[in-house]
């Protein structure tokens, strides 16, 4: 059969093997990154299933807390962990406005607004709060080059130094997957460049998570990250720890590292040790069930 120029009976099946074919190759590559070994399973999933059991020592310890970036999907997420196991004290939300907040927060939260230009002028919000989480971020589309560079790089490194300055002990940092301070990309040459400036720091503990593309609903409009969400909707359901992290992931496991007894002073979560750090990850269920079988 032929369609002017076109012959139908060999434009199609040729078409629809080339098709076959890079759908193999591109499910390849997800289970490839799917099966890939995470050397610190057992310590991720161990502090998952001991998370809740912690809670409550924590809490004696009366910590407080700030929160970078709390507007932002993983920060309104971070916020309805924290809300419900009531694990500080204080809890300081900073930013460059103040939100409605949903009702189940407490009253241990509080939104001080500051202007991250005049940051110094401000240091006395980070006053006595132990503990660090940073979700800061923009992008490139929406603020330029220097604008990215200068919320990505520049706020979270001055949060980071006055914060130390007034007390931060432990300082949780949300980064990407793929940083890298030598990476041709600036996005990810900006958060790997971020993660080594924090190394030198010196906290006392320093957690940085690597998330791969961020599953949610965004309240902001940002078109080609919808489209790229929907693309990946059926590979994260099939191969849920390869690139892709629901938000709500990644503020489970900064809630569980949190209170996580840690003899590390730097800590280092990839895409798929954030999924097992959360406590919904198989390979915890997987490792749970050898474990068992080994003590029968």
């Amino acid at each position: 059969m032929q369609v002017l120029w076109f012959r139908c009976d060999v434009i199609i099946p040729s078409l629809s093997l080339g098709v076959l074919v890079v759908s193999l190759l591109i499910g390849s590559f997800f289970f490839w990154h799917e099966i890939q070994h995470e050397p610190d399973t057992e310590r991720n999933c161990n502090m998952a299933e001991a998370a809740q059991s912690n809670w409550e020592r924590y809490r004696a310890e009366g910590h407080q807390a700030f929160i970078l970036g709390y507007t932002g999907e993983v920060g309104k997420e971070l916020i309805k962990e924290l809300a419900a196991a009531k694990l500080f004290k204080k809890v300081v939300l900073i930013g460059r406005r103040q939100v409605d907040l949903d009702t189940t927060v407490g009253p241990e939260f509080e939104q001080k607004v500051v202007d991250f230009e005049k940051l110094e002028e401000h240091s006395d919000v980070f006053e006595g709060l132990d503990t660090g989480f940073c979700a800061l971020g923009t992008t490139r589309g929406k603020s330029g080059v220097k604008g990215f560079v200068r919320v990505d790089h520049d706020y979270v490194l001055i949060s980071a130094e006055i914060a130390k300055a007034r007390g931060c002990k432990h300082f949780s940092l949300v980064s990407s997957q793929g940083a890298n301070k030598n990476s041709s990309m600036l996005y990810t040459r900006t958060k790997g460049q971020v993660e080594e400036a924090l190394k030198v720091m010196h906290f006392d503990r320093i957690s940085i998570y690597r998330p791969g593309v961020l599953m949610c609903d965004r309240t902001e409009d940002r078109p080609g990250e919808k489209v790229a969400r929907v693309l990946l909707k059926p590979i994260s359901y099939l191969f849920p720890t390869a690139i892709t992290t629901p938000t709500e992931i990644v503020a489970k496991a900064l809630v569980n590292n949190v209170v996580a007894p840690s003899e590390r002073t730097q800590e280092l979560y990839e895409n798929k040790a954030i999924h097992q750090l959360s406590g919904t990850s198989k390979a915890c269920g997987t490792q749970s069930n050898q474990e068992s079988s080994k003590s029968k």
